[in-house]
């Protein structure tokens, strides 16, 4: 059994919130549980339309799949709602373009399995630590796995926006599979960069780690990030293995 809470902003730039949140602690499917956050864009509106649909296809995927092993039902979804995504996108003009972010996470039993496309991240808290699992696609993440820039100048870069993998730009797409120790009293942050740009890692680290329930601990986030500048909508999904 875990716990969990989903929640989104705003912020306090932009005027359509084009994140999209999802857990479940029951079943989906053969997953035992589900927790997902998609950052979308594109314009007219598309972004939000995007990101909902990619969350809206992974949940139909993983309850129709008859796979057991949970992460080729998070790949197998991830390539479904990336073919759904394309295919709208072709639709018309207003959706040319449109993509998203996706990370999402499932816990069986005592493995964690992640799954990522885009600059969205999931950080694992154990006791007072924390640590990013995901890797960026993004333009500044691969200078920074070069070692052409620091971490501490990436946070700052002007390009640090663009992002070399999303949901929904090509036909296909193999989303990075990430397999983690689940152990009792873990974690799991799953937030969109309108958290991650906006509130370092050890202030994250240090509001999470609160004994205080997930939604004050998930307010907090948002409050945090909103006070840092608020300059993008704001996605934070937070499970905790019990």
């Amino acid at each position: 059994m875990h716990a969990s809470v989903a929640m989104t902003d705003v912020g306090r730039a932009r005027k359509i919130n084009q994140d999209y949140v999802y857990a479940s602690d029951a079943p989906v499917g053969n997953l035992p549980n589900l927790y997902i956050v998609a950052d979308g864009m594109g314009g007219h509106r598309a972004g939000e339309i995007a990101s909902s649909l990619a969350v809206e296809s992974v949940i139909e995927a993983a309850q129709k799949s008859m796979d057991t092993r949970p992460a080729l039902i998070l790949q197998k979804a991830v390539r479904y709602a990336n073919h759904r995504i394309f295919e709208k996108s072709c639709e018309c003009e207003d959706y040319e373009g449109m993509g998203t972010t996706l990370v999402m996470l499932t816990v069986a039993g005592e493995e964690a399995i992640a799954a990522n496309v885009g600059d969205s991240r999931i950080y694992e808290i154990a006791g007072d630590s924390i640590r990013q699992i995901s890797e960026d696609h993004s333009y500044v993440a691969e200078l920074v796995r070069k070692g052409e820039l620091s971490p501490e100048s990436a946070r700052k870069h002007p390009d640090k926006n663009i992002i070399t993998k999303a949901l929904g730009i090509q036909g296909d797409i193999q989303p990075d599979l990430y397999f983690l120790e689940a152990a009792h009293g873990n974690k799991y942050l799953l937030c969109s960069d309108g958290l991650s740009n906006m509130v370092e890692d050890t202030e994250l680290c240090r509001i999470i780690s609160q004994e205080r329930s997930l939604s004050e601990i998930g307010s907090e986030l948002i409050l945090q990030a909103n006070r840092n500048g608020g300059l993008d909508n704001i996605a934070v999904v937070l499970a905790e293995v019990e």
